[in-house]
């Protein structure tokens, strides 16, 4: 009974303790190594060998640069050369990023559609700036803008608008984008409810449009051996024209 007796009170001290541990402590240090591969994260790496980049090789005007490079990716059959990671920063200052798709590029910018009233829009709305990253991991190549945000016109909204699937059209209309919503269920049949309603002619709703992201610095990264990458960022003076410059990797 006196063994029993000290097993019981053992427990009831671990209980006690384990009670008044403050909520919010970190949780236990997790092993740092992939359970599917049992491999060391840490450990894994990449020499970089396919290409260089040269200030002498470079175009003068970093669209024309980018223009290159886009048309190279294109060419190698990348999976989705015009994905780009979009950064926002909202009104408290919390930045956010998201994977949206480049759909025009040209000398006063770079070009996304989305909803307007989505997080990126409501962060848009009180902090017109961006980045934008695009990574073509099998070229060994990143590309970082930096700029300014302004909404495209209504015309050129609805000329990209009216080009997209029908499907995509209605979706639009059907999705509150970024809002919580009940269930699966629900966002079918609205969009279900959308498609009756407008058939084949979909109008460009007014919540939906274009972006175009104004850069003001535009760097472009290139894999080297021994972690040495090549980086040449453009940067735009006050006057319009850009300065080009190499930074250590």
């Amino acid at each position: 009974m006196r063994v029993l007796d000290g097993l019981y009170f053992l427990m009831l001290s671990y209980l006690a303790r384990s009670s008044s541990a403050p909520r919010n402590r970190r949780p236990a240090r997790l092993p740092r190594w992939s359970i599917r591969s049992n491999v060391s994260i840490a450990d894994l790496r990449k020499d970089y060998r396919l290409a260089t980049l040269d200030e002498k090789d470079v175009d003068r005007d970093p669209i024309t640069q980018f223009e290159r490079w886009l048309n190279e990716a294109i060419s190698a059959e990348l999976p989705e050369p015009t994905a780009m990671t979009l950064a926002t920063v909202n009104a408290a200052g919390k930045p956010t990023a998201r994977i949206v798709l480049l759909k025009a590029v040209a000398a006063d910018g770079f070009t996304f559609f989305s909803n307007y009233q989505s997080s990126k829009g409501q962060d848009l709305a009180v902090r017109p700036q961006a980045a934008l990253v695009f990574h073509w991991v099998e070229l060994e190549r990143q590309v970082r803008i930096e700029g300014w945000v302004e909404k495209v016109s209504s015309d050129e909204s609805a000329e990209y608008f009216n080009k997209r699937p029908v499907r995509s059209r209605i979706g639009a209309w059907a999705s509150p984008q970024s809002r919580t919503i009940a269930s699966r269920e629900w966002l079918e049949q609205q969009f279900a409810e959308a498609g009756a309603r407008f058939g084949e002619a979909v109008p460009l709703p007014p919540f939906w449009g274009g972006y175009r992201v104004i850069p003001e610095s535009i760097e472009f990264w290139q894999g080297r051996g021994s972690r040495l990458h090549d980086r040449l960022v453009y940067r735009r003076e006050p006057s319009g024209a850009w300065v080009l410059a190499r930074l250590a990797p």
